[in-house]
């Protein structure tokens, strides 16, 4: 009787589902980065040590993590503008602005670097106006960060859209009756509910723009010391045959990327239960 009333899973039992699981993750994740550490652990850590200060991976460290940094705020500020306007107005255009978001999603890196490079160039659309204004926008630091802002705004905004669907608009009613403004009303109810979700779509942003090479490689332009991320200089170490130095930066930037991941989790949990 007890089986009859059990609720039937439309998928095979935990123990396999659970088996294909761990298999898929080892096989894509977990064994290839397993064998980056194992190729790093052979390298004497004198070596890796003066590979990883090197004042060249220094200055591809010091851009690729304060690029990221300020393309991720900016998307954290934006995305949420964005996020909200996609969310609770209904206006002519927005599947088409919907669909805009998905746009970094759909393009080829390599893509989005030239039209970037070609829009922002001195020539371009954009790049033409700020020319006179003395702002430089490609081949250096600034057209890291607008590259990275450009491939991190939908990590942003698809994150918190559903969050912001949840929101009850009654509670800003509640806030409004209760006579709160709107700046107190985002600050003391809207905010502390989304922030969780920004924070994770914060830290997303911010992952992908470490790892990003194909739409920065175009508009920054490779300089040493000046335009150089991290992931560019990889490619160039392979391509000198340099594997050990390759594998210390992307060790370092793995071990980075995921600390800042983890901390992120542990906020999240944190700020959910005690809430």
């Amino acid at each position: 009787m007890r089986l009859a009333l059990r609720q039937r899973s439309v998928l095979p039992g935990f123990g396999l589902t659970m088996g294909f699981t761990l298999t898929y993750l080892s096989l894509i994740v977990l064994i290839p980065l397993a064998a980056l550490y194992a190729r790093a652990s052979g390298i004497e850590w004198s070596r890796f040590a003066a590979a990883a200060t090197d004042p060249r991976v220094l200055a591809s460290y010091r851009l690729s993590f304060g690029a990221s940094l300020i393309g991720a705020t900016i998307n954290a500020v934006f995305g949420f503008i964005v996020a909200w306007i996609l969310v609770r107005y209904t206006f002519p255009g927005r599947k088409l602005v919907d669909a805009i978001v998905d746009m970094p999603f759909a393009l080829p890196t390599a893509v989005s670097g030239i039209t970037l490079t070609a829009v922002y160039a001195p020539t371009g659309w954009i790049g033409r106006w700020l020319e006179p204004l003395g702002i430089q926008a490609v081949y250096c630091p600034l057209g890291v960060v607008i590259a990275l802002t450009f491939i991190g705004l939908p990590f942003v905004v698809r994150t918190l859209q559903p969050a912001l669907e949840d929101l009850d608009p009654e509670i800003e009613e509640a806030a409004a009756s209760l006579g709160a403004n709107r700046f107190q009303t985002f600050i003391r109810v809207i905010l502390p509910a989304v922030f969780p979700t920004l924070l994770a779509g914060f830290a997303m942003a911010f992952a992908r723009g470490l790892g990003e090479y194909g739409s920065v490689v175009f508009i920054a332009g490779r300089i040493p010391m000046k335009t150089e991320i991290a992931p560019m200089l990889i490619i160039t170490k392979l391509g000198q045959y340099d594997f050990e130095g390759a594998t210390v930066i992307a060790v370092v930037m793995l071990t980075a990327s995921f600390a800042l991941l983890l901390t992120i989790n542990l906020l999240q949990w944190w700020s959910a239960r005690y809430r």
